[in-house]
């Protein structure tokens, strides 16, 4: 089910950069641009989440500087999750694999309904939260 060889492994591995950087588009990009649109129409008041009303209120530059920095620390984080998958033994990598794809899946689920939210706010002037 899950590779065996170490080249397997790093080709899996490597592969998840690119999951990573579906998970950062949707989670920053998408969700960035679509709460600074939101916040546009409905004010900073519409937003749920204290940390992102915070830095709306103090401006964009912070907000895109708070993305910037979760960027670097979860690319940081991820690069060190893999390193600890690589380090794993073979005979418990294959449900540690799971989980990491479970955690890669939710972080895109969460990214799309955060969007999706925002897009509420934007169109019907009410988020879903």
């Amino acid at each position: 089910m899950y590779p065996a060889s170490p080249d397997d492994i790093d080709t899996r591995l490597r592969g998840y950069w690119w999951w990573l950087g579906a998970v950062l588009f949707v989670l920053v990009a998408l969700d960035l641009g679509t709460t600074l649109v939101a916040a546009q129409l409905v004010g900073v008041e519409g937003e749920a989440n204290p940390i992102v009303r915070w830095a709306l209120e103090q401006g964009v530059h912070v907000v895109v500087l708070l993305n910037l920095v979760a960027v670097v620390l979860v690319v940081g984080l991820f690069s060190a999750l893999l390193e600890a998958i690589r380090d794993t033994p073979a005979r418990v990598r294959g449900p540690f694999l799971l989980l990491f794809e479970l955690w890669i899946a939710a972080l895109l689920l969460l990214g799309v309904f955060l969007v999706a939210n925002n897009m509420t706010v934007i169109v019907a002037g009410a988020s879903l939260l």
